[in-house]
C-alpha cells in the first residue's frame, strides 16, 4: 500500500510545531483517500525505568505538568524522560536526563521498545529504556534543569508495592514501563 504527502506547511511554530498537509493513501479495498491532516511535531523523546538495587525500589519523578492540570492532575508521577536534541543519540540523551532529573549516573541502559505516543496526532516516538542503579550512583542533586524552570522530586516506590500504585499512575509511558517490568518477572 502506498501514500503521498503534498502541500506540507507549518501552521504553528513555537516550542513545538504543527504541520498541515494533503495526504493521499491507499485503502484496504484498493481505492484511494485524499484528505487534509495535521501533525504535532514534538520530536523524539526518551524515558527510562530505573531500579535501585539496594532498596529494590523503582525511581520515579514527581513534577508539575501544565497540560494535565487541565484535568486536575497538576503533578504527575513519571519515569525520568526528556526530549532528544538535534544530532543526539537516544542512549546519550537518557544518560543526560537521568542526571538532570534524579542525579544518578547510569551506564549502558537497556533498550526495551520504541513507540509512538499518539500516532493519529503526533510524530513523537519514545525510546524506552531500563537500567539498574546503585545508591552510590547518585552523584549529583538532580531536581531538574533550572534554565527550563523544572522542579523535580525523586520518589522511590518499593517493587513490593508497585502493583498497589498502578491505579494512581496516569502517565502512559510509566504504566507501559512498569507493566514491562512486572511481565519480565522482575517484580
Amino acid at each position: 500500500m502506498k501514500y503521498s504527502i503534498k502541500n506540507e506547511e507549518v501552521v504553528f511554530n513555537d516550542h513545538y510545531k504543527i504541520v498541515k498537509a494533503n495526504v493521499t493513501y491507499d485503502t484496504f479495498e484498493g481505492k484511494q483517500i485524499t484528505t487534509k491532516r495535521l501533525a504535532f511535531e514534538r520530536g523524539d523523546s526518551v524515558a527510562i525505568l530505573l531500579l535501585e538495587k539496594e532498596t529494590q525500589s523503582i525511581l520515579l519523578t514527581n513534577q508539575f505538568r501544565y497540560p494535565s492540570c487541565k484535568n486536575n492532575d497538576g503533578w504527575m508521577l513519571e519515569i525520568p524522560a526528556g526530549s532528544v536534541e538535534k544530532n543526539e543519540k537516544p542512549e546519550d540523551c537518557i544518560v543526560r536526563e537521568v542526571m538532570e532529573e534524579l542525579g544518578y549516573k547510569i551506564k549502558k541502559p537497556k533498550h526495551i521498545s520504541t513507540f509512538y505516543t499518539s500516532p493519529g496526532a503526533s510524530t513523537e516516538r519514545v525510546f524506552l529504556f531500563f537500567s539498574e542503579v546503585s545508591q552510590k550512583d547518585k552523584t549529583e542533586k538532580g531536581g531538574g534543569n533550572e534554565s527550563e524552570n523544572e522542579d523535580i522530586q525523586l520518589v522511590k516506590i518499593p517493587v513490593s508495592k508497585i502493583k498497589m500504585k498502578m491505579g494512581e499512575l496516569k502517565d502512559a509511558k510509566t504504566i507501559l514501563a512498569i507493566q514491562w517490568f512486572l511481565l519480565e518477572g522482575s517484580g
